[in-house]
């Protein structure tokens, strides 16, 4: 009688912790939204954005510099037979903005291929402001005869860049990871009696 007893009693609180489980999972969502408000912690996913007719939910991002244009220029290049380019050739943005470009990649090739890109900028000094959250250069991929692929480069150029840097070029190059890598061209000249000399 009595394991009858502490077996309902322990039916009885799983349950009453069951609901308070499900419960609390309802709440999470609103709860976080509370506190990403109250805290501001989220402001950077939000961005700028503004929804047509609606009123600004707070006071705008402080730390965009709107007194200065930097224009940023895409470059891409790749080392093998496939395609790769930016969607867009330059950008106009303001220090602190986010802002994201997309690269088009395809592998043009009748076999399978892992690629890797790595980036550069110039001026140089300009690397140690170019601040990236979202990047293809940081993995490696894997593509299939044919596949395409577009992938966001997501950047922040800190507003304590150098005044006088008006245009940074962002270049990428993509080379195949375990590969046979093309070699680089040789330039060759023609003596004076017409054989070729390698240089």
């Amino acid at each position: 009688m009595n394991l009858k007893r502490e077996n309902l009693r322990m039916v009885g609180k799983l349950t009453v912790i069951t609901v308070g489980m499900f419960a609390f999972g309802y709440a999470l969502v609103p709860i976080y939204k509370t506190i990403c408000e109250v805290t501001g912690i989220n402001i950077l996913a939000l961005g700028d954005r503004t929804i047509p007719g609606a009123t600004p939910a707070g006071p705008a991002n402080t730390q965009v510099d709107t007194s200065r244009t930097i224009t940023v220029e895409f470059d891409a290049n790749a080392r093998g037979p496939w395609q790769f380019k930016p969607a867009l050739r330059s950008v106009q943005v303001h220090p602190g903005e986010l802002t994201t470009v997309m690269y088009e990649f395809q592998n043009t090739q009748n076999r399978r291929m892992s690629a890797q890109a790595i980036p550069s900028y110039a001026p140089q000094q300009a690397a140690a402001h170019f601040n990236k959250l979202e990047c293809f250069c940081f993995n490696q991929y894997t593509l299939d005869p044919g596949e395409k692929k577009n992938w966001p480069v997501a950047f922040v150029i800190d507003p304590k860049l150098s005044k006088d840097v008006n245009t940074i070029t962002l270049s990428y190059t993509f080379f195949e990871v375990g590969g046979k890598t093309p070699p680089a061209p040789v330039a060759s000249v023609r003596g004076a009696d017409g054989t070729e000399v390698r240089s």
